[in-house]
């Protein structure tokens, strides 16, 4: 592929993310582009790990699922090794499934009887236990190039934003009902025991620090219980 034309459907790729109208769908746009725009590529899909647990987002085939779900079952694997080193390697790249691998010596003979050729991965973020990484796959050894890593650094970064955007619009989300069910929890309270908005809400703060329960989480209790027990 040449780099002009390569760069003209980045820039379409770019404006077609721009247009769509969640982040799931933006997800899915990144790893469709996948095929036309990272050389050797065959099927992509976003791999998620919360500690040994994986989510596949946008897989573009079943070969993608089935590959995480290898890796999350042996606990090896690419994927499971860069969130281990994260700080030292973001890109990973297998140029041959055919060969003995000594890194994974249990999911590269598996992932190569599931037709896996070559494989090459991007890590997205990490923040705690959760790490991310998008991961591009074909059934020809040697597949992936130069250019293909270039192609996927900038499919990566427009996934990791979309991912970013996720959890910031999770966060807000999250801290919004949480600040309605602590008002309604307070109400209850209020009402229930004739206490002050003051101090309905030091009850439920000290209900918290005394039984090392998040304050959501007695909120929640209130709610649904009518009262603290």
């Amino acid at each position: 592929m040449e780099w002009q034309q390569f760069a003209q459907q980045m820039a379409a790729m770019a404006r077609n993310l721009l247009a769509q109208p969640s982040v799931d769908a933006t997800l899915k746009q990144i790893t469709n582009s996948a095929a036309d725009l990272v050389e050797g590529c065959d099927a992509s899909g976003i791999l998620l790990l919360d500690g040994s647990q994986a989510q596949t987002l946008a897989p573009t085939g079943d070969l993608v699922v089935q590959c995480d779900q290898l890796q999350a079952r042996l606990c090896e694997g690419p994927c499971f090794d860069a969130a281990r080193r994260s700080d030292e390697e973001r890109v990973f790249r297998i140029s041959d499934f055919t060969q003995d691998e000594p890194r994974w010596p249990r999911y590269a003979p598996a992932a190569r009887r599931l037709g896996v050729g070559s494989m090459m991965g991007f890590l997205l973020y990490t923040e705690d236990e959760d790490f991310g990484a998008l991961n591009f796959y074909s059934h020809e050894p040697g597949a992936f190039t130069d250019v293909s890593e270039a192609a996927g650094w900038l499919l990566a970064s427009h996934a990791a934003v979309a991912l970013s955007s996720a959890r910031t619009h999770a966060q807000m989300e999250q801290a919004v009902a949480t600040r309605h069910q602590i008002g309604e929890a307070m109400g209850i309270l209020m009402a229930g025991h004739h206490l002050t908005e003051d101090q309905a809400f030091s009850v439920l703060r000290r209900f918290s620090q005394e039984n090392n329960v998040k304050l959501r989480e007695v909120a929640r209790q209130v709610c649904e219980q009518g009262d603290l027990t």
